[in-house]
């Protein structure tokens, strides 16, 4: 992500914003920007996905996707032991909501 981030700054068009797919990837852009005397989210905004405890250890603390990780596993849990059961549900796709 780091790598990525800074070919990103190199374009003739630099982003503003950049939304990066898991916060560890996140910190990579961080790094990246830091190394080009950039600020968040002064000169870039950055949002991060999963809510790790990471995202706050970042200065500025990072905007991240909140992913409801215990809903998350006891939803497949049920589904798993239904299917153990011999349930043959319609659809095996669950949407949980996130927060930002």
């Amino acid at each position: 992500a780091r790598r990525r981030m800074l070919e990103l700054l190199d374009l003739a068009e630099p982003p503003t914003a950049v939304f990066v797919c898991s916060d560890h990837m996140a910190l990579g852009v961080y790094e990246a920007l830091a190394e080009r005397g950039l600020r968040v989210p002064e000169d870039i905004s950055v949002v991060g996905f999963d809510d790790l405890p990471e995202a706050r250890w970042t200065t500025p603390a990072l905007t991240t996707v909140r992913q409801p990780l215990s809903e998350m596993a006891a939803t497949a849990l049920r589904l798993l032991v239904r299917m153990m059961d011999g349930d043959r549900p319609e659809s095996t796709r669950t949407e949980l909501s996130t927060r930002l």
